[in-house]
């Protein structure tokens, strides 16, 4: 009697394929469950009305003025996300980015009318001064200190920026503010000028473990931010390291964060668990960056992939790795894709 013979003649108790059979079965047994809850929308505001311009290396994305980001907010709210990150491109660049912590600036402009016509959608804005300065570097630049080279991006000299930047989105109206230069105590001193000045209730989601990652190539074009010079190692984070970011994000947690977030994503799924199993108590988001975003869309536009399928697979792969939340550009699609399955 041959192995398959004998193998027919003797059925296995345990089969785990039976659980695989039909796709109620695969679903009442799924380990994962990926939700339109689960996402944060990014959306990229400039000045203007009824502006909807497309990022030619994002391909969906669009740079929207106050009111076509309402209406996309009211889709994706629609769609079942309950948050979205804001970016702001301001209408004039400088050394210090002045815009940025205007109380009429464009960001807190888009923050009132979003939580105006939308009071259950949260809004969350990105808290950097790269966006806003005519360098693009995501702090003040050294032009003083002999001991410093020029253009040596200052920690503590910037920290106060920051603060300034949070209280103004605060008076705002803003939900949560993502400090995300990578810059040390940055969240002790947002959360202090928050407390400060009264809005010791608004949450500090910290971009506590950014990598110096070649992913963020197609971001720098739609936010504009792209360094005039040099690059951003000398604070964001180093590949190759992971104890390191065990140590940022304790470090923010000491200092006030109230989320946790680990970018990019895919490439650093191994980080994300490691910083969700050290610090379980702590909601853990992960960036699914523009880099991440522009492939899949690239090889879906070639017919190399499935969109849809990847996408889902790569949302679900953030989320089973420990992400309670996950930033992405595929929001939308995603949140549309997972409905009608």
């Amino acid at each position: 009697m041959d192995a398959g013979t004998r193998l027919a003649a003797r059925p296995l108790r345990t089969r785990p394929r039976r659980l695989r059979h039909t796709s109620a079965l695969r679903t009442i047994v799924r380990e994962t469950e990926l939700s339109p809850a689960d996402f944060i929308y990014p959306l990229f505001i400039v000045h203007g009305e009824n502006v909807r311009d497309p990022i030619p290396s994002m391909p969906g994305i669009h740079q929207l003025s106050i009111d076509r980001a309402i209406e996309e907010a009211q889709r994706a709210a629609t769609a079942g996300i309950r948050a979205v990150l804001l970016f702001g491109i301001p209408a004039a660049k400088d050394p210090v980015g002045e815009e940025n912590f205007d109380d009429d600036g464009i960001i807190q402009r888009a923050i009132r009318g979003l939580k105006e016509a939308l009071p259950e959608l949260l809004v969350v804005t990105d808290v950097c001064l790269c966006e806003y300065t005519d360098h693009g570097h995501c702090g003040l630049l050294n032009h003083e200190n002999p001991a410093l080279p020029t253009g040596y991006v200052l920690n503590d000299e910037t920290l106060d920026i920051l603060a300034r930047v949070a209280t103004s989105h605060a008076r705002a109206g803003v939900d949560i503010v993502a400090p995300s230069g990578m810059l040390d105590g940055m969240v002790a001193a947002i959360r202090e000028g928050l407390d400060e000045d009264g809005y010791d209730h608004v949450p500090v989601m910290s971009y506590a473990v950014k990598y110096a990652s070649a992913f963020y190539g197609p971001f720098r074009d739609a936010a504009q931010g792209t360094p005039k010079f040099g690059d951003r190692r000398t604070h964001q984070m180093d590949p190759a390291n992971v104890r390191e970011a065990l140590r940022e994000a304790a470090l923010d947690i000491e200092e006030g964060a109230d989320f946790l977030m680990v970018k990019p994503a895919l490439a650093y799924l191994d980080v994300i668990r490691r910083v969700h199993d050290a610090h379980p108590e702590v909601p853990m988001v992960a960036y699914n960056v523009s880099g991440e975003y522009s492939m899949v869309k690239a090889a879906g536009e070639r017919g190399w992939l499935d969109e849809r399928s990847i996408t889902l697979e790569n949302l679900t792969a953030i989320k089973r790795a420990g992400a309670d939340l996950i930033i992405t550009y595929h929001a939308l699609e995603a949140a549309g894709w997972l409905k009608s399955r």
